[in-house]
């Protein structure tokens, strides 16, 4: 791997240099055991340590198959996917990569006592498969995390419509927190210029998700002018949510739990804050009741922020602990959009609020490749800019999935795979001046 740091680091390396350096048999990367996956049965999730699931070891490198690529891993960034193949929750990945290895020879690779995790990378190309003829080796790259076969009609309107669609390195194998990563060649994307290799790993799947969900079509479809609510708008999702509606023209009104993040809100030119903390918001009065009237009270906080209106979009991706709130406060006729569910997957709301003003659940998952070569797009246009707050190295993997783990970091948590260090990796220096400020944005907070 020194060889190809070398010829990564020299800035000036020629694809056929790179083309020429030999792969290594194995390589550096972090992994799940499948001999581990009951290490924390009766144990709360709370309690649960990706420190103790998490190994960073050598595994071989995998065979390059048609229409892929291997990429030279620079960066990656921590994601809740990450987290919860850490701890095994909802459920053990292993089952993923069982049904993938079925469904050909190619992917039987997949299927290892061993899950290389991780769904984001910047690095270079190293090798291509048979069949790509868009990215060569030493092309500079970031990736999303869509892995799709395409061999069926449903996909090819909305790729996210493939029956065998997964997310890259949370229900495939080979991911990006590694030295060395296995993708897909229509995964790969340019590396913003302006970006380090860290700042260009982590907004991959945020981003892409972010603007799926709320900017596309198959989204939110936000138009100028929208109040969009946005729960959690300092993280790592809401903070490329809060970009993407001040960007869009939209009104964003961030919810927040403490100043802190009420700062960081503001600093990216949002103006509506709600402070949870503040406010204390309690929307469940046990376990197994919600409490309307307290939805009710952010109905009247919201109309008191924007004058009087109500939310046209609600941005919503806690879950269990938000969503009746959320179909709530939304406007008749307005759209709540949904993913992730951080805080549990079992939503409850009052249908009556739902069915009688004509309002819309729209779920959304990632992003199709256009999609997330759009977000990209943007990023590297920097009109919206990467959210990591802090960097660890491949090693400390453990100690940054935790960190995500008890939420206890602002916007996304990065990681250093074969970069020696931070600050590495840019091209365009005097772009990077233009925008310095809002990159560093969520740095050390």
């Amino acid at each position: 791997m020194q060889n190809i740091l070398d010829a990564i680091l020299a800035g000036d390396t020629a694809a056929e240099d790179f083309a020429n350096l030999p792969l290594p048999e194995s390589y550096r990367a972090a992994t799940v055991h499948k001999d581990e996956v009951d290490m924390f049965e009766g144990i709360a999730t709370r309690d649960k340590d990706p420190r103790k699931s998490l190994h960073v070891e050598d595994v071989a490198l995998p065979e390059l198959g048609p229409g892929e690529a291997l990429v030279a891993v620079m960066a990656s960034a921590i994601n809740y996917n990450t987290v919860w193949t850490s701890i095994f929750e909802p459920v053990s990945t292993f089952g993923f990569l069982e049904r993938y290895g079925r469904l050909s020879e190619l992917t039987k690779r997949h299927d290892l006592p061993y899950h290389v995790v991780g769904s984001d990378l910047s690095g270079v190309v190293l090798r291509t498969g048979p069949g790509v003829t868009k990215w060569k080796p030493g092309t500079e790259v970031v990736a999303h995390c869509l892995s799709v076969e395409l061999e069926g009609p449903e996909g090819h309107d909305d790729t996210m419509m493939d029956p065998e669609q997964r997310i890259w390195g949370f229900e495939t194998n080979f991911g990006g927190l590694a030295h060395v990563a296995l993708v897909k060649a229509n995964q790969l994307m340019p590396k913003p210029k302006h970006l380090t290799w860290e700042e260009a790993a982590s907004p991959g799947l945020v981003n892409s998700t972010a603007y799926r969900q709320l900017v596309s079509k198959n989204g939110g479809a936000m138009k100028q002018g929208d109040n969009v609510l946005v729960w959690g708008a300092s993280g790592g999702l809401g903070g490329f949510a809060t970009q993407y509606a001040l960007n869009g023209g939209a009104t964003p009104i961030c919810v927040v739990s403490n100043e802190e993040k009420a700062n960081i809100a503001r600093s990216m030119g949002a103006e509506l804050i709600i402070n949870r903390s503040e406010e204390d918001f309690k929307f469940w009065k046990d376990e197994h009741t919600q409490d309307p009237k307290e939805w009710k009270r952010l109905g009247a906080k919201i109309r008191e922020l924007t004058g009087g209106e109500d939310i046209d979009i609600v941005f919503e991706h806690p879950g269990r602990e938000t969503f009746g709130a959320s179909v709530y406060v939304t406007r008749k006729g307005g759209t709540i959009t949904t993913c992730a569910s951080t805080s549990g997957y079992m939503h409850e709301y009052d249908n009556r609020y739902l069915w009688m003003n004509l309002k819309r659940i729209v779920s959304s998952h990632f992003a199709n490749y256009r999609e997330s070569w759009e977000a990209n797009r943007l990023i590297a246009q920097g009109k919206i800019h990467p959210t990591v707050s802090r960097t660890y190295t491949l090693d400390e993997v453990g100690q940054a999935a935790l960190d995500v783990h008890n939420n206890a970091h602002q916007g996304k948590v990065g990681v250093l795979c074969l970069a020696p260090q931070e600050g590495l990796g840019v091209r365009n220096d005097e772009m990077r001046a233009q925008h310095v400020d809002k990159i560093n944005r969520f740095r050390g907070v």
